[in-house]
């Protein structure tokens, strides 16, 4: 067979550590072409195109400076140009983007691709929950698979040791996706149990926001703890009700589940904006812009979209957590209230 085509759709800090993993990476494998094609959406950095710093001084400076990128990653400003010809597609792009990418996409696909989002997020459709991975297969006619775990990019750009989780129905397609993925320092674990796994890199950004909650409020390590096992037997409940299949309870235990869970709880944008948050005087819109860099805050939406998706179930009452964050980013319910949903938790009763 002749090479794979590689390319990712997505630059952001999350995008840029992956090409810099897999743009080593095949280099170094006959399975694949060299050359890595990265969609850049297109901005201006001090006079200079984003895609033409990349190109010539290999390094994304808006959203992962100081790591160089391999020379084989080539960034592309149009998104039709930097997937044409590709046979793997590795989407990586804020959730609420996806669409519109999608509808791009949808008549320039190679016969034969396959896809792997690595996006955190979920999205409410006629029947209730619509999982990213879903929308991009409708769209686009294409096995999608996903990867998800305790990633933090910044450290695995710096080759921290890590792990992941690959959901993916198709053997021939993991073994693919463990090629193109793994290093010595991001293992890759590949499980079968994709639903769960991609909800649970959506559903953790949710139990971060109040984590970053008891952070702001100064509740104390204990609190956070009981907020990080409530919100995980949220997420529990969330996929046995939810996920087309049965679940398996072992994914849970993989990267993609309490891996993620704990490090997103105290590490990453969502934990530290709900902390700023928390502390008072600004909207999550204000502290997104003002401290994310260009970044999209993925907590709070699928917080959102998840209350839309219990209150069409008349399931709101069942998951006090999910939905006490929901109305304290979005429907102003005092912050101070927050302990309360823990105290009448019903894992409590």
């Amino acid at each position: 067979m002749p090479p794979l085509k590689v390319c990712i759709i997505g630059s952001g800090n999350w995008g840029s550590a992956i090409a810099k993993i897999v743009g080593g990476n095949i280099q170094k494998s006959s399975t694949f072409d060299a050359t890595l094609k990265m969609w850049v959406f297109e901005e201006e950095i001090n006079g200079r195109k984003l895609s033409e710093i990349i190109n010539k001084d290999h390094e994304n400076v808006k959203y992962l400076p100081g790591r160089k990128l391999p020379n084989n990653v080539v960034a592309v400003p149009e998104i039709v140009e930097s997937a044409n010809d590709a046979d793997i597609l590795i989407f990586v792009i804020p959730h609420q983007f996806i669409p519109k990418a999608c509808e791009q996409l949808s008549s320039h696909i190679k016969p034969g691709a396959i896809g792997i989002s690595l996006i955190k997020g979920v999205d409410e459709g006629p029947q209730g929950l619509k999982l990213i991975s879903d929308i991009i297969r409708e769209k686009l006619k294409i096995e999608v698979s996903v990867l998800m775990g305790a990633n933090i990019a910044n450290e695995v750009a710096d080759e921290k040791f890590c792990e992941t989780t690959i959901g993916c129905k198709n053997a021939a397609h993991g073994k693919i996706f463990k090629e193109l993925f793994q290093t010595p320092n991001f293992r890759v674990s590949v499980v079968d149990d994709c639903d769960t796994v991609e909800i649970c890199g959506a559903l953790k950004n949710i139990v971060a926001v109040g984590a970053g909650f008891c952070d702001g409020l100064n509740y104390g390590d204990n609190t956070k703890a009981a907020v990080i096992r409530l919100g995980l037997m949220e997420m529990i409940d969330f996929a046995k009700l939810f996920c087309k299949g049965p679940i398996a309870t072992s994914t849970f235990l993989e990267s993609c589940g309490i891996a993620d869970l704990i490090t997103t709880c105290y590490g990453g944008r969502n934990r530290k904006v709900a902390e700023a948050f928390a502390r008072g005087g600004k909207t999550i819109e204000q502290l997104e812009t003002e401290m994310l860099n260009g970044q999209k805050l993925q907590g709070p939406q699928t917080a959102a979209e998840v209350y839309k998706i219990l209150k069409h179930k008349n399931m709101v009452d069942k998951f006090p957590l999910f939905v006490s964050i929901y109305l304290i980013c979005y429907e102003g319910k005092p912050i101070k209230d927050f302990v309360v949903c823990l105290q009448k938790h019903p894992q409590h009763a």
